[in-house]
Formats: C-alpha cells, structure tokens, sequence
C-alpha cells in the first residue's frame, strides 16, 4: 500500500485577520499626519513671530530716522549752526505707527584745532522697551526687544 502525504492545507485569510491589518494601517497614518500637522502649527506660528517682530524693526527705524531729523533741525536751525547740546534728548514720537517706541538723541562736536570746519556726530536709537526713559535697553531687554540704531556725521 502506497500513502501519499499531502501538504496540510494553507490557512485561510478570515476577514477579522484582514481588518486587524486596516485597523493598524489607519492608525499609522493618522499618527503620521497628526505629528505633521503639529510640525506645520509649529513653523507657521515661529514664522508669524519673525514677521510680527520685522514689523516691529520697520517702526524703530522710521523712529530712530525721526530722532536724525530731530536733532538735524535742532542743530541747524535752531541753533544755527553752533551748539550741539540742545541736540540732546529723549522722546517719544507723536505718529501713531510708532507709539511706543522711544528715541534717544545724542550730539558731538569735534572742533578743528586749526581753525577748520566743526564736525557734528548725531546718533539716534529708538527702541520698545527704554530702561529709565532712554535708549538703548543694555540691563534686562526683554524676547521682544526692538531697537535701531543711526549715526550721521556732517
């Protein structure tokens, strides 16, 4: 007598084994898109800052250029090409794009020992965040701290 052994016949794929598989396919995917979607929540709000804070250098330039045209008319005007001294100071600017902002004004005069020509230093920072009323903020500026700074020589 001859037997002839046969292969065990395969297991049959049920259809609770196939759900199990879509069940752990799905949830990978949302894992997936969750952990992307939290990275684009992360970089569009880092870029948002970035953005809000340009602005917000934009504004101190415009103030710091309005304290250059401060000092210059305070030189040349009123003073009438002499004192550097009145020149000096601190302020707020009134336009409402740069409210809160602060401007510190300083003037130098060199004088030409030889009779030359008297040369004029005018720096002008504004910032966001003044320490005593005056710029620029070098004891405890805070994350959002802005501050330009201009000098001009004539």
């Amino acid at each position: 007598m001859i037997s002839i052994r046969t292969a065990p016949p395969a297991p049959r794929r049920t259809r609770d084994s196939i759900r199990g598989f879509a069940m752990l396919s799905a949830v990978f995917i949302l894992v997936v898109v969750a952990a992307l979607g939290g990275y684009i929540a992360v970089i569009s709000s880092q870029q948002h800052i970035a953005s809000a804070l340009d602005v917000q250098g934009v504004r101190a330039y415009a103030a710091a250029r309005s304290g250059l045209e401060w000092g210059l008319y305070q030189v040349n005007v009123v003073n009438s090409h002499g004192a550097c001294t009145a020149a000096s100071g601190n302020f707020s600017p009134s336009a409402p794009t740069l409210l809160g902002y602060t401007v510190s004004v300083s003037c130098t005069v060199t004088t030409d020992s030889n009779g030359g020509p008297s040369v004029f230093v005018l720096t002008s920072v504004a910032c966001n965040q003044p320490v005593s009323g005056a710029c620029p903020n070098t004891t405890a500026p805070g994350v959002n701290y802005v501050e330009r700074r201009i000098d001009v020589t004539f």
